[in-house]
């Protein structure tokens, strides 16, 4: 039976995947520069996995500085068709509890323009649909993962990513609630939008570290506090994804999301009229559509 290609992007906590076997380095160059780290690939229960740590390995680089075109281009470049994103977040509500896994289902972008945010450009233009910026069945996927290893999981919600790297203001963080948003975060956004232009099924486990500022009867949020909080969880994460791969690769034949044609009615551009170089820098996407690159 054909078994996918599974990604995991390791958040804040998360920077190994244990019972891996058949382990590899690789190290690549993209057209977008270089991926946060060299991508860990592996088996994990006879299904193959790669991993990358977001932030490279001790954390090095700020949700602002990852290049998130370079971490999903190595993504597609090494065969992955769904991706799990790890992710420390904040709460925003009372019964999201620190400790709890979201699985959100909607993201808002709050994030300053500093971001690259799409492969299009330099003589392409494209435009993917991004109202359901997640795909559904990796998500029910991870949801029923969460489940059965015992977290107490909420299936949904609005991530909002903000720009960071500082935490909140209490106002901000008080306007933010009353947009009803769930979780607040800094980096899945423009991850996700990039996975889904790379025609990559993604999917986040979002680990809720904290109440944010907002919360009275809690302290406002520190490194310390989430720090404390990862290392309590970084573990059931670890479970989630152990259980999830099982679940993915259960699923594969039956599963009924179109991610990986997501770029079908996208191209606005005639196809002649493309660049030579922008062909052959997004092969790895838009191959299947434009025709072989010579040479």
């Amino acid at each position: 039976m054909v078994q996918p290609v599974i990604g995991v992007i390791g958040g804040s906590g998360l920077y190994e995947i244990e019972g891996l076997s058949d382990i590899q380095e690789v190290t690549l160059d993209t057209p977008f520069g270089a991926p946060s780290d060299s991508y860990v690939t592996g088996v994990l229960d006879g299904v193959k996995l790669v991993f990358l740590p977001r932030h490279g390995r001790g954390h090095r680089i700020l949700p602002s500085e990852v290049n998130y075109r370079a971490n999903i281009y190595g993504m597609k470049t090494l065969g992955v068709q769904q991706i799990i994103s790890v992710s420390a977040v904040g709460s925003m509500k009372e019964e999201i509890v620190p400790g709890h896994i979201v699985i959100p289902d909607q993201f808002f972008d709050r994030t300053q323009g500093k971001r690259a945010s799409t492969f299009f450009g330099n003589g392409v233009v494209g435009h993917v649909q991004f109202a359901d910026p997640v795909c559904s069945a990796l998500s029910q996927r991870l949801a029923a993962a969460a489940d059965a290893v015992g977290a107490t999981v909420h299936r949904g919600g609005t991530y909002l990513c903000i720009e960071g790297p500082n935490f909140s203001t209490r106002a901000e963080s008080n306007i933010y609630r009353s947009w009803g948003v769930d979780i607040i975060g800094m980096t899945n956004i423009p991850e996700a939008r990039l996975a889904r232009e790379a025609e990559i099924c993604y999917g986040t486990v979002a680990l809720a570290t904290d109440y944010d500022c907002w919360h009275e009867g809690h302290e406002d949020v520190s490194v310390e506090a989430v720090i404390a909080i990862i290392q309590q969880n970084v573990n059931i994460a670890r479970q989630i994804i152990k259980e999830a791969v099982l679940e993915i690769a259960a699923g594969w034949q039956t599963s009924d999301c179109s991610c990986d044609e997501s770029l079908k009615y996208a191209i606005m551009t005639n196809k002649e009229l493309i660049p030579e170089q922008t062909r052959r820098d997004l092969e790895p996407f838009l191959g299947k559509y434009l025709g072989i690159v010579d040479g």
